[in-house]
């Protein structure tokens, strides 16, 4: 290596993303055979629907459907997606200016920053949160902000907080995501028109990221019902988790004309657009019945259960009323910290569970089980537990 050359600053800023790292520590843990149960990533672990996987196959033997494509994805893309926000969340999408297919809503995060924010602009992210939100904004040069949300309150924000951080100004942009990740916490209406009027009164985007709306939930609620909230909001959305399409990389973002288009520049200038089989069998998805919801809902309800008792298992506690892809738990009393008992779960019980730690400070004490493992994985974890637990 050449000791003459050194990274750009930011490589010093950030660090590699958590889960990189412990995937790792957990490969090397089967490789020496030691079969660790995964509770971890909440990547599903289920097929798309068979007619979604069918349209992939047969597009992908079209000649011609190879090709480069353009930023904005295809127009009945677009027109599926505005469909799909109508039906499910009675939000009127204008397919040709009010929506963008993204490769996934992580990247969205990016292309969000990268419209709207110069260094030194000021970010809110939610602690605890996705560590995307304050990894890429560090990226970007901008001063991330963390605002906080707490049991307490049920996970909501703090206005007098936030008000208290706005008039010091400088805030551009506010990151929120309901159903939350990582506690489970649901948004109501009210919450959305707090957060609107907050937008609209400094100035400030709201940028709601809602991949988890479907999972556990009986009513899908978006930002965008709000009234006027485009004229400040900006929503992504995700097929990762409703469909059960993660490596898809299909998700989009939904707000007015002007906004959509400043993150379409930035778009086409990163990425040459997504696969076109994936668009067409991402139309098919989007026009899946009800009853695909349904049933993969069951799946979810029957893990949820295991999911409850390794919680009670570990000694933790936990608000049932939890939505989403995931369980939050609260640590025993007296237990040091996150970090070290999710390792004594790995290496003694030999099963994968995220400490809340990663997510933010207000994290700490409390863990995260992932409903993306089998109902018999969960239930081998389960049985795990309760013998280090000494249990049974």
């Amino acid at each position: 290596m050449n000791s003459n050359i050194s990274p750009s600053q930011r490589v010093n800023d950030i660090k590699e993303y958590w889960f990189a790292g412990k995937m790792r520590e957990v490969a090397r843990m089967n490789a020496e055979g030691l079969d660790v149960v995964s509770l971890g990533v909440g990547g599903p672990d289920r097929m798309p629907a068979l007619e979604v996987v069918e349209t992939l196959c047969d597009s992908a033997k079209t000649p011609g459907n190879h090709s480069y494509q353009i930023a904005a994805g295809l127009p009945e893309l677009r027109s599926a997606m505005s469909g799909w926000y109508k039906r499910h969340y009675n939000v009127d999408i204008n397919p040709d200016s009010e929506v963008l297919p993204l490769i996934g809503s992580k990247e969205g995060v990016l292309y969000v920053g990268l419209a709207f924010l110069n260094p030194g602009d000021k970010v809110l992210v939610p602690n605890p949160g996705y560590m995307t939100y304050t990894g890429v904004n560090r990226m970007l040069g901008a001063e991330v902000i963390p605002y906080d949300l707490n049991a307490e309150s049920g996970w909501q924000p703090d206005f007098e907080q936030l008000e208290k951080i706005a008039s010091g100004g400088g805030v551009k942009l506010m990151w929120v995501n309901y159903p939350n990740m990582p506690t489970g916490a649901l948004a109501s209406k009210d919450l959305f028109k707090r957060l609107i009027d907050f937008g609209r009164r400094h100035n400030i985007v709201i940028a709601h990221d809602n991949p988890y709306s479907f999972i556990l939930n009986d009513n899908p609620m978006s930002l965008l019902e709000i009234e006027g909230a485009k004229e400040i909001a900006i929503e992504l959305n995700s097929l990762s988790k409703s469909h059960n399409m993660a490596g898809w990389r299909m998700g989009m973002v939904c707000s007015n004309p002007d906004f959509i288009t400043w993150i379409r520049k930035m778009k086409s200038n990163v990425d040459s657009g997504q696969f076109k089989p994936v668009m067409e069998a991402a139309i098919k998805a989007l026009n899946l019945e009800d009853s695909w919801y349904s049933e993969l809902n069951k799946v979810y309800a029957s893990r949820r259960k295991v999911a409850e008792k390794i919680m009670i298992a570990l000694g933790c506690t936990f608000d049932e009323k939890q939505r989403g892809l995931f369980l939050w738990g609260k640590l025993p009393e007296g237990t040091p910290d996150s970090a070290s008992f999710a390792d004594r779960v790995l290496h003694e019980a030999r099963v994968f569970i995220v400490p809340g730690f990663i997510f933010g400070s207000n994290g700490e004490g409390y863990l995260r089980i992932s409903l993306c493992a089998t109902e018999e994985k969960m239930e081998e974890a389960l049985r795990r537990i309760e013998k280090m637990m000494n249990l049974k």
